[in-house]
């Protein structure tokens, strides 16, 4: 009956993520399977959706992305699926980096793009485009360690915050980055 209720949903002008029950609603799209499971990441929730909108509209051909907080692998193996060249997911839970290598199987990508670790396992790599999706007060905690990876003139994306947390964000992160203005989605914001 559950299942009823998760459909095809596009993000942007071009990326679809569909449930494997489901056919394929654009066959020239990019389409990115994913069913529903133990992490979080389905593109239901505002945070989630505003990172895939986000990836759908930039250019990441060959670009090197770091998915921290990677829960169930969907913004990095959508950044796969957009042209990306490699993507270093990071999580502190054992399920969500299985969920994420289940995905990248799932979309019939090449095992050595993805590489999912704990994070105290992670290589020190710095990434050309890094996503955090996760709540506020790890992002507040974790800006000097997620500075670290990403490379001069490379690009952040912050997520899973609220509006009236978007202040400390700025105060963590102006150190290190000029942020763009927010964008909100049912009082969940993106900083870019």
């Amino acid at each position: 009956e559950w299942m009823k209720s998760y459909k095809p949903m596009l993000f942007g002008k071009n990326l679809w993520v569909c449930p494997s029950w489901c056919d394929v609603p654009d066959p020239d799209a990019v389409n990115l399977m994913l069913d529903p499971g133990l992490a979080f990441g389905t593109g239901t929730h505002p945070t989630t959706e505003l990172c895939l909108r986000w990836l759908d509209g930039i250019n990441l051909k060959d670009k090197e992305v770091t998915d921290y907080g990677c829960g169930s692998g969907i913004l990095g193996v959508a950044a796969l699926l957009l042209g990306a060249k490699s993507v270093l997911a990071v999580d502190i839970d054992l399920q969500a980096l299985q969920a994420t290598r289940t995905n990248l199987e799932r979309n019939n990508l090449a095992q050595d793009t993805l590489h999912a670790y704990l994070p105290e396992d992670a290589p020190a790599a710095k990434s050309q485009v890094l996503l955090a999706n996760i709540l506020s007060g790890p992002l507040v905690e974790l800006a000097p360690a997620i500075a670290e990876r990403v490379q001069s003139q490379g690009l952040l994306a912050l997520s899973g915050l609220l509006a009236e947390q978007e202040q400390d964000i700025i105060d963590a992160y102006s150190p290190w980055f000029t942020l763009d203005k927010a964008v909100e989605l049912d009082l969940s914001l993106i900083h870019i």
